[in-house]
């Protein structure tokens, strides 16, 4: 098992990388890295977006590593280096969210909990903040604190095409007639993410998105179509779930959470919303980011990183 490499995106140095076993046995890829300066403040644990994959977030784990902190990170089932449970490995799927749950324990029992010290922070990004989320407002949950980027709180309607209701009604009802490993309308196999520069929905950084197109087309294997229609009936249902009133209120975790102003794949509104519900927690708004505001221009990841060095308490003299 290895990480793909490219000369501007090299693998950072002393990792570690394989598989680990899946709530049902399934494979599923990982990599772990100790920090690189001290004083050492414990793990953070990624939890990358839908559709992406462990090699997306190599600039991150070396901002990571250089505060302090060692960083653990794999891909969801169905993404990525991980097992993909249908014949056709473009297809995005999953038939419940309890399975990403699942898999999150696996991760964490399995890698985390042996070999990454304490304390552990979760870093959450669209839809692995969503699954974040789900986590924190259980009793085993790891985490001592969360930082939320983009949470799929809600989908944007410019993603959905129609009502939430109306998305939800076909979904359930393609489902039912046993059509729920389909594509969604208008779906395919192509990769699921934006080919051009101009009008991207990802980020306003030419750089980092050229990077991030280079690293596609080294590494096709990782890549993602369309989701099925049972991932959408999923997803629309743990929408509901965490929208319910007293979700939120669950949730006693202290969470600093990230919106991006000009995001069109979640709703940045909906994100507004939960923050202002949380007992615990603060929400900061980037109002020039689009969706990955890991991959964004350096004026917003400084804005973010500041923001984030001062929740977790990092001396940012320490920080080169």
């Amino acid at each position: 098992m290895k990480l793909v490499s490219l000369a501007r995106n090299p693998v950072p140095n002393g990792g570690v990388v394989g598989t680990f076993e899946g709530y049902d046995g399934a494979p599923l890829r990982f990599a772990r890295w100790a920090a690189t300066r001290g004083p050492r403040r414990g793990t953070v644990c990624c939890f990358p977006g839908r559709s992406e994959y462990i090699e997306k977030y190599f600039e991150t784990i070396g901002d990571l590593r250089r505060r302090g902190f060692a960083v653990a990170i794999f891909d969801w089932r169905g993404q990525g280096g991980s097992y993909r449970p249908i014949n056709d490995p473009r297809k995005g799927h999953i038939e419940d969210y309890s399975e990403y749950d699942r898999d999150l324990a696996c991760f964490m029992r399995q890698i985390v909990l042996p070999d990454c010290p304490p304390p552990y922070t979760a870093l959450g990004h669209s839809l692995g903040g969503h699954i974040v989320l789900r986590n924190i407002t259980t009793q085993s949950s790891w985490f001592d604190r969360v930082v939320l980027i983009a949470p799929m709180i809600r989908l944007h309607p410019d993603i959905l095409g129609f009502p939430e209701s109306l998305v939800s009604l076909y979904a359930a009802v393609f489902c039912g007639l046993g059509l729920g490993r389909t594509y969604v309308q208008g779906g395919g196999s192509d990769i699921d993410a934006d080919t051009k520069f101009d009008g991207n929905s990802l980020t306003s950084d030419r750089e980092r998105f050229e990077r991030n197109k280079m690293l596609d087309q080294a590494s096709p294997e990782l890549l993602l179509g369309s989701p099925t229609v049972s991932w959408l009936n999923a997803t629309l249902r743990s929408i509901r779930m965490i929208n319910q009133p007293g979700f939120s209120e669950r949730i006693m975790v202290p969470t600093l959470t990230f919106a991006p102003g000009r995001d069109t794949i979640v709703l940045p509104r909906a994100i507004e919303d939960f923050v202002a519900r949380l007992k615990s927690g603060t929400g900061v708004l980037l109002a020039q980011s689009r969706h990955e505001i890991l991959q964004e221009n350096d004026d917003i990841r400084a804005r973010f990183w500041a923001a984030f060095d001062a929740y977790l308490g990092v001396d940012l003299p320490e920080v080169a």
